[in-house]
């Protein structure tokens, strides 16, 4: 059975293909979340570009995009308050997290998200129609194969995000498949180094 859920193979069936999308969602959702782990207050707070991106920010983010693709989008109401998408709410507010506003909140938001979606998931089959009311109308009507795809998309999106903020933090990179050499920290360096030179060489070379 092919792991690419669009292929399209007869001999795959509709809970097969869920089934498959979900493990790669659940995967990118995992790499996401661990990224706050191990970090003090500050550190999973603070803002390491100049947009302002930030590790609990991303939590808080993603799960409220979540909620909303899985929920409203296919008429499955939820109980999960996400004020800073309200139309009077401050821009941006679903991209940090306010002093007030405790880690373990949004890692409560985080669980009860992911649990409505997977319900929703679980319930619909994969041609089940929606509509997202915050696209343009000629997108609006979706399925929940669409809406699968765009989420596992979202997801990974942001746990890149999420990779590189953490690594500029404390240096940890990559996650626990071991999709980074296993190098020393000179090794590391050296490598860097290289990749340094080979820009400035390239820089300085008159185009031909």
């Amino acid at each position: 059975m092919s792991d690419d859920p669009t292929t399209g193979d007869a001999t795959t069936t509709e809970d097969q293909r869920k089934a498959i999308l979900l493990r790669y969602l659940d995967r990118e959702r995992a790499a996401l979340l661990a990224k706050a782990d191990g970090l003090g207050e500050y550190d999973v707070r603070r803002p390491l570009t100049g947009t302002g991106t930030n590790l609990l920010g991303l939590l808080k983010h993603v799960a409220s995009v979540q909620i909303g693709y899985f929920g409203e989008v296919f008429g499955r109401p939820h109980d999960v308050p996400v004020p800073w998408f309200e139309q009077d709410a401050e821009v941006n507010a679903d991209m940090w997290a306010t002093p007030e506003e405790s880690r373990a909140e949004i890692l409560e938001l985080w669980r009860r998200s992911c649990e409505h979606s997977d319900e929703t998931i679980a319930a619909l089959d994969l041609d089940a129609r929606g509509e997202v009311p915050w696209w343009s109308p000629e997108r609006r009507e979706v399925t929940l194969f669409q809406i699968l795809v765009h989420m596992l998309d979202e997801m990974a999106h942001h746990a890149g995000h999420a990779d590189i903020v953490r690594e500029q933090i404390d240096g940890a990179a990559g996650d626990d498949r071991g999709n980074l050499p296993n190098q020393s920290p000179t090794e590391w360096a050296s490598y860097r180094a290289r990749v340094e030179a080979a820009a400035r060489e390239a820089a300085a070379t008159p185009p031909p």
